[in-house]
């Protein structure tokens, strides 16, 4: 079962539980990704590797909102938001801890060749395509570039 029939087959759980929070963030997420497989372009079915970047995405507007809403002192918003995180997230593998993304990011810099900073960009596009959904832009950034500052 794919992650759009995944979705599908929770909305009518939520429904039938009538958690209301977790109905709407999976609404939510199956309307995105009806969208992608609707677009221009598109041959009207949706990956799996679509699907978790529109879920990577998600996730992160959603953490962002939250963290807007914080700061204007709205906490009743900001943890709407994160509730909704909470079940984006349930969909989304494993995120990676700073020991294995540094095991990850070795392998990759082994494979690239990658010797000195000027070679972030061949290991950041590499690292980006294969640890999408399990790790963060920023992080695995800031990891690269400290270890090949080393």
């Amino acid at each position: 079962m794919n992650l759009f029939d995944t979705v599908s087959a929770a909305i009518k759980d939520a429904m039938l539980a009538r958690d209301k929070v977790r109905l709407q963030a999976l609404r939510g997420i199956k309307k995105e990704f009806l969208e992608a497989k609707t677009a221009p372009g598109s041959d009207g079915n949706l990956s799996d590797d679509t699907a978790l970047k529109i879920l990577v995405k998600m996730a992160k507007q959603r953490r962002e909102s939250a963290s807007i809403y914080s700061q204007q002192s709205r906490p009743d918003l900001a943890e709407a938001e994160l509730a909704e995180v909470a079940v984006i997230e349930e969909y989304l593998p494993k995120a990676l801890t700073d020991e294995e993304l540094t095991a990850e990011l070795t392998k990759i810099i082994a494979r690239v060749g990658a010797a000195s900073p000027a070679d972030m960009g061949k290991v950041m596009g590499v690292a980006t395509k294969e640890l999408a959904g399990r790790a963060d832009g920023r992080a695995i950034s800031a990891k690269v570039k400290e270890m090949l500052a080393k």
